[in-house]
């Protein structure tokens, strides 16, 4: 899934049933979600530990979900999953390092 960048967001935090806060990109309809505290999150080409490291997300930072897919079981601060976060065009994410409120999918299935 292609995935385009949203330079200039204006952001509203947004609890969620189950406790999350979520961060609203008001201009474009996007939610971003935390990544666990404390992190420094490894985003891989694709949905698997076996795909190369593009980039490290520094502490703090907050990512949208384009799409999701199954890949690699990963164990992290929100449980143990096989469901990875598209944050961008071949950027991914293990969901167990992202607080979006579900232990389930949050988003469409990748293509």
């Amino acid at each position: 899934m292609s995935a385009e960048r949203v330079e200039e967001v204006k952001e509203t935090g947004v609890a969620t049933a189950g406790g999350a806060v979520e961060t609203q990109a008001a201009s474009a309809g996007l939610t971003y979600y935390p990544i666990a505290p404390g992190v420094r999150l490894n985003v891989r080409s694709g949905p698997a530990t076996s795909y190369p490291i593009v980039k490290v997300l520094p502490e703090g930072t907050r990512v949208p979900i384009f799409c999701q897919s199954p890949g690699t079981s990963v164990t992290g601060p929100y449980g143990t999953t096989n469901i990875w976060d598209n944050i961008a065009d071949s950027q991914f994410v293990s969901d167990a390092y992202v607080r979006t409120g579900s232990d389930g999918y949050i988003a469409p299935r990748c293509d």
